[in-house]
């Protein structure tokens, strides 16, 4: 599956008991649509939780406000709330992740998309141009 969206908070890096890394980050998804003979354009806003296992490291990248296009999975957890009642959240389990635009950019990311496929680092040329 593959959702577009902004992150609402800067990521966290997380253990676990096993010391595995997790990468935390919320994301809103914004919808619109006109109703049945209306003119009135109602906003939808969707907010999902995700999760990226792959590399720890993207997480200096994904700051609030950066535009992402993920690949992966998405689950529903359910719960109880404080007051007893029956809730639920959508969360996603990220594969890939394509930065689109930073938080303080305008234009559009040539490049920004990481997997766990592509782990080399890329040595400098020495060339001046």
């Amino acid at each position: 599956m593959e959702i577009t969206g902004r992150l609402t908070r800067d990521a966290v890096v997380a253990k676990t008991a096993k010391d595995r890394q997790v990468v935390n980050f919320s994301i809103a998804v914004n919808d619109t649509y006109k109703t049945k003979d209306s003119t009135e354009v109602k906003k939808i806003v969707t907010f999902i939780d995700c999760s990226y296992w792959l590399s720890a490291g993207i997480a200096q990248w994904l700051k609030k406000g950066t535009m992402v296009e993920l690949f992966g999975r998405i689950g529903v957890n359910s719960y109880l709330s404080s007051e007893g009642k029956a809730a639920g959240s959508l969360t996603f389990h990220t594969s890939n992740i394509k930065i689109l635009i930073f938080a303080s950019d305008t234009q559009p990311v040539q490049s920004g998309n990481f997997s766990a496929k592509e782990n080399k680092k890329e040595e400098p040329d020495d060339l001046p141009f």
